[in-house]
């Protein structure tokens, strides 16, 4: 199998301890009146076994048009169900982008993955190889993609070897669309504390995950929408098996 790299760049305590927090401002300003009132909350979980009723409190805010920050096995991600076209507006409204060119779609396995994009023989066999993983794939998406990503030829798909996200995303049943967290468009730098976390995006979300501290390198990012594979970013996953 040939390899190329494109030379381009997307831009895109206490164990089980439970807090909550009050932000009056922002669940003001929530579109979803199920979520109007709600405690902001904050959860430290196991990294390797997380209690399934946070998980299911999590779930329970993506399913009511919430949006989360939770770990992955590179950096911290923010998202919200994919089907929910409000919290998307609010991923767009606080990442500043009004398109989808950030985000990726968080799916549980290879099956999940088929659900929503075109999988072809090679892209099938090199994404076993490599998932879960530190990747993110660009797949053409298929017609069960929800309305707002019709208009785009391709999708970014992750699935991450974390417990925490994997789980979330098992539990809701279909995919969190999602966006990496960093401190500064320009210069891409990525807050690895939990805790640094919260602190900067406690007034913008409804439930930041404390799985530990994260990465500082993101994902490595292949476009398998083509008849070969080609690099579009090197990251945390190695490219030795390609």
């Amino acid at each position: 199998m040939k390899l190329t790299i494109k030379k381009t760049f997307i831009s895109f305590n206490k164990m089980f301890n439970v807090k909550n927090y009050s932000d009056p401002h922002l669940f003001n300003t929530l579109k979803n009146p199920k979520l109007k009132g709600v405690q902001m909350e904050y959860y430290e979980l196991h990294p390797e076994n997380p209690q399934l009723r946070f998980i299911n409190k999590a779930v329970k805010v993506l399913s009511e048009g919430g949006v989360i920050i939770y770990p992955t096995d590179t950096v911290y991600g923010i998202g919200c169900d994919i089907f929910n076209k409000d919290a998307l507006e609010r991923i767009f409204n606080i990442k500043n982008d009004s398109g989808t060119k950030l985000l990726s779609f968080i799916c549980s396995d290879l099956k999940d993955i088929a659900r929503y994009a075109k999988v072809s023989d090679y892209a099938y066999r090199t994404m076993k190889h490599l998932l879960p993983g530190p990747y993110t794939f660009i797949l053409p998406g298929n017609n069960n993609l929800p309305k707002e990503f019709k208009k785009k030829t391709t999708v970014g798909i992750r699935v991450p070897d974390n417990s925490i996200a994997l789980e979330i995303v098992k539990q809701l049943g279909n995919p969190i669309v999602s966006t990496s967290i960093h401190d500064d468009d320009d210069v891409i730098e990525y807050t690895t504390d939990p805790e640094l976390i919260f602190e900067k995006w406690q007034n913008l979300v409804d439930v930041v995950i404390d799985g530990g501290y994260g990465d500082n390198v993101g994902s490595t990012i292949i476009d398998l929408s083509g008849d070969e594979p080609v690099v579009v970013r090197e990251g945390k996953g190695s490219l030795d098996i390609l």
